[in-house]
């Protein structure tokens, strides 16, 4: 053991749970454990890190840190602690650190169990951390390059190299360039595996997130309290139908490059119960949900009841309208790597496109909504929020029926089933992390399961 371990589980102990990205909030820790440890460069080590709960299985993380003998002005907000081999930062959020990660990267160098891969001639790039803090970190190199860093590490190629690799071979304009990846090397209950551990991209630094366009489209039409969704300058709607063909067309690339099925009904009773086992855990971790349940059920029950299976085949897996960029050719589609609370190999198991859409249609309800939290008690404005939404989704769903040939909304019992499973998800997080916004994923849920009876 490095001499310095004990001290390191001490601070990683007070630190990892205080992460945005840390997954295990709310369990009781038990042990922590450094499984790797790896001198990247004199100023960053490259750490594994299991962490053991009282109850459940350990999640395994992936915790670079810059050891430094100075205290460098801007670094305080992301200090780990001291330790007898001197001041112990998040070493992603440290430039220098970022940038010695970089240069290992480039190298396509091997070490100790972690190996680079590198497709295209990188040029050395000053690196800055992207602050906002998600499941990953993004480190942006230059305006040519983003690095996105797996914080929580699974057995596996993860999905987002895997989708995006496939996509890029087959030309398809609606994903970022790969660049270059990290693989590492965890212990699994079949052995030893591969991990992904970074992915690099091209930065698209001209385009804007959907998000963004999104919610400035709700704040035209709140400030023009007399104007219907279709009247405001600000309207969404052609971008929506644009986003919902591009979708389309993504789905069809994935549908010829990676494999793909027919369901029957056994896939529609496993998808029926998977959905109800998801509600089990998620009224157990949030209550709220209990006075819905049984309206939730017989909406998944009534998936077991459908009479044409759907086509099975590889999905974005987590889309929403934080995912998407709109630049001058049109939009991009990132982050393929799927919900990253859920296991690699159920984040890439074949499942119907109405997934991806019924998570851009919550998106959408999201999206008005979220504003509607600064503006509580103006009934004018929780109609306007209900009509944006509903403009929005059908404009969606009406351009990926263009591009497609398919009406996602000709499936109203399974695209609903996906959206409260969504909904379902949402209540867990909300939670968790932002509880104010617990009211988004409740009011659809009632909408929804309403349907259902």
């Amino acid at each position: 053991m490095v001499s310095d371990h004990s001290e390191l589980v001490n601070l990683l102990r007070s630190w990892l749970p205080r992460q945005r990205w840390f997954a295990g909030k709310g369990r009781s820790l038990a042990e922590i454990t450094i499984r790797g440890d790896v001198f990247i460069s004199d100023l960053l080590r490259h750490l594994v890190v299991e962490v053991g709960y009282a109850e459940g299985r350990p999640d395994l993380y992936q915790v670079p840190l810059a050891v430094r003998h100075d205290a460098p002005f801007g670094h305080e907000g992301f200090l780990v602690g001291e330790s007898s081999r001197g001041l112990v930062y998040d070493g992603l959020r440290d430039p220098e650190g970022a940038a010695a990660l970089f240069t290992f990267l480039r190298s396509g160098a091997e070490r100790e169990g972690l190996s680079c891969q590198v497709t295209a001639d990188l040029e050395d790039l000053p690196a800055h951390a992207v602050t906002a803090e998600q499941s990953n970190t993004s480190i942006i190199f230059g305006e040519s390059y983003i690095l996105k860093v797996f914080r929580r590490l699974w057995p596996g190629l993860n999905p987002d190299i895997e989708v995006t690799r496939a996509l890029a071979s087959a030309g398809s304009p609606h994903v970022a360039a790969p660049l270059g990846w990290i693989e590492g090397r965890v212990d699994s209950p079949a052995g030893v595996a591969p991990t992904s551990l970074a992915f690099l991209q091209e930065y698209l630094r001209s385009g804007t997130e959907g998000w963004r366009l999104a919610t400035a489209s709700v704040r035209d039409l709140y400030a023009e309290g007399d104007l219907h969704a279709d009247e405001v300058g600000g309207d969404f709607a052609a971008e929506s139908e644009r986003l919902g063909a591009a979708t389309a067309e993504v789905h069809e690339v994935l549908a010829a490059t990676l494999p793909t099925r027919t369901g029957d009904q056994e896939t529609l009773d496993a998808t029926a119960a998977l959905m109800h086992l998801r509600l089990d855990t998620a009224i157990a971790a949030a209550p709220d949900l209990r006075p819905f349940e049984a309206a939730i059920r017989k909406a998944y029950d009534q998936v077991a009841g459908q009479a044409h299976p759907p086509r099975l085949q590889r999905v974005h897996g987590d889309f929403h309208l934080g995912q998407v960029l709109r630049v001058d050719s049109g939009w991009v589609l990132f982050d393929f790597e799927g919900e990253p609370a859920r296991p690699v190999t159920e984040r890439t198991l074949l499942v119907p496109p109405l997934v991806d859409v019924a998570g851009m249609l919550r998106s959408f309800d999201y999206a008005a909504r979220s504003l509607l939290l600064e503006r509580s008690g103006e009934p004018a404005i929780v109609y306007r929020s209900q009509e944006w939404a509903d403009r929005n989704r059908g404009a969606f769903c009406t351009g990926y029926a263009a591009a497609s040939g398919h009406d996602p909304r000709s499936d109203g019992t399974l695209l609903r089933a996906y959206e409260l499973d969504k909904a379902v998800y949402e209540v867990v997080y909300e939670a968790r992390h932002r509880p104010a916004w617990l009211a988004i994923p409740l009011g659809s849920i009632e909408r929804l399961a309403a349907q259902a009876v």
